[in-house]
């Protein structure tokens, strides 16, 4: 473990809050820096192009996370093998699993390439994209998802990092980019007038760079997690550990996402004013999910390797520590958003009714997102104990199945308005959240051994 100690972190012991905030703190800064990619697009395009090609942008969101969300879902289980390795002290299988992701990170990549380009037009359509928006949310996505690959390898190799507590240097490298991605997009917005095309190529070479930087890292580094090009192959044992994990993560994932292509559809009915103030609403919104969203990767990585060492009181403890500091961290920051919410709104666009929808739907649901903080934190735990199913049919329930019903039934038979449609998000939230306690309760009581998980993997 000596070669480890410079940039891997055991969290099997030592203070937990210490530990949970120091890992947190950095993954929470890069979310940011990374999440500036897409929004520096939506803000330099919506004040200097127009209010379509923001719209746009807004549009093609829940397409691209539908196919990152699913190479996320694989990247978790990636964290929670590589980790629970780490905990166990098991280093010739963590090396295996290192080799293994990388290698099955590069077939998917080329393989979620051309099943992007190629999904484009069919998802638009689905979202009943309107006629003034089509073409450039089109010429984005193609652009977009012909160089998506470098997000992908980045995404896994800073996951490989962050399995071993290693949570600072892919900060370092996503603060470099995101300031290229800014520099680029306004060079190629403003300077060579590209418009919605040239955001999409400043943010995807602006990816490829960041995507080298973490090969480099790995390829040099003389720790334990070290990616060796000699040694790259797929061990389908170790594969298959990932997947037990990581699908049902990724379909939970996904079929989340497709869902919200239908929640995209109903708003897009009431036309580019509202679709644009969803969209200036959806950046804010992901901005305010960073903490929980970042704590419960610390929860993941936490419970991985404390379930690895046999402890499951310490798991236990962490993951309501990362519930409190998501909990009082997200309410902080949405009582701010609620009162700056049409100052918000203008930073990405200066038309009245864009910002007039954008604040409606902060204010409607920015405060239910503290139900979202016990979502995120718990189903994180859980797949760090290796149980993935359990948040996968609990999401999948009340994320899509539910706000499906609800936005039917709503819009149909009560009223069909921006306020209500949105609103179905919350919908899901709260009933996520009451479904996801009961079932943390439920599993507590029959908990198998810590042994007798690790075996699952092993």
């Amino acid at each position: 473990m000596s070669s480890a100690k410079s940039t891997a972190r055991d969290m099997t012991s030592g203070p937990i809050l210490k530990q949970l905030v120091a890992f947190a703190l950095p993954l929470m800064l890069g979310n940011v820096f990374q999440m500036l990619y897409n929004t520096v697009d939506s803000v330099i395009v919506g004040n200097f192009v127009s209010k379509q090609a923001l719209a746009a942008i807004g549009s093609t969101t829940v397409i691209v996370n539908m196919l990152v969300f699913f190479f996320n879902g694989f990247s978790i289980g990636a964290a929670v093998v590589i980790g629970r390795y780490f905990g166990a002290r098991n280093m010739e299988k963590l090396h295996v699993a290192v080799e293994t992701t990388m290698a099955a990170t590069f077939v998917l990549s080329l393989f979620f390439t051309l099943i992007g380009v190629a999904l484009v037009k069919p998802m638009l359509l689905i979202m009943r994209t309107p006629e003034d928006v089509f073409a450039d949310a089109t010429l984005y996505l193609r652009i977009y998802f012909g160089g998506i690959s470098g997000l992908l390898i980045y995404n896994m190799g800073s996951g490989i990092l962050r399995a071993v507590g290693d949570s600072t240097r892919p900060l370092y490298f996503l603060v470099f980019t995101s300031i290229l991605n800014i520099l680029l997009d306004l060079f190629f917005v403003l300077v060579l007038k590209a418009g919605i095309a040239g955001a999409a190529i400043a943010t995807i070479l602006s990816q490829f760079v960041s995507a080298a930087l973490i090969l480099i890292l790995l390829t040099r580094s003389k720790d334990i997690y070290r990616l060796s090009w000699k040694e790259l192959r797929i061990d389908f044992s170790v594969l298959g550990s990932i997947f037990s994990v990581g699908m049902p993560a990724a379909i939970q994932s996904v079929l989340t996402a497709f869902s919200n292509i239908f929640v995209q559809g109903y708003i897009n009915v009431f036309g580019s004013d509202v679709m644009a103030g969803w969209s200036t609403y959806n950046k804010l919104d992901q901005f305010i999910m960073l903490p929980m969203q970042s704590m419960a990767l610390a929860a993941t990585t936490f419970v991985s390797q404390n379930t690895g060492a046999g402890n499951d009181r310490r798991s236990d403890r962490g993951t309501v520590a990362a519930l409190g500091v998501s909990v009082g961290i997200t309410g902080v920051i949405a009582a701010l958003l609620y009162i700056f919410a049409p100052a918000s709104v203008r930073l990405f666009s200066p038309d009245e009714a864009v910002i007039r929808y954008g604040v409606l739907f902060i204010r409607t649901n920015v405060f239910f997102l503290l139900f979202n903080c016990v979502n995120h934190v718990l189903a994180a735990a859980l797949r760090g104990r290796g149980d993935s199913r359990g948040p996968m049919i609990i999401m999948l329930s009340t994320f899509v199945v539910l706000r499906q019903i609800y936005l039917f039934v709503v819009t149909r038979y009560i009223a069909n308005t921006p306020r209500i449609v949105g609103f179905g998000y919350p919908v899901g939230w709260m009933a996520c959240c009451a479904v996801e306690l009961a079932y943390v309760y439920y599993m507590r009581r029959r908990r198998p051994a810590s042994a007798a998980v690790r075996n699952n993997i092993e």
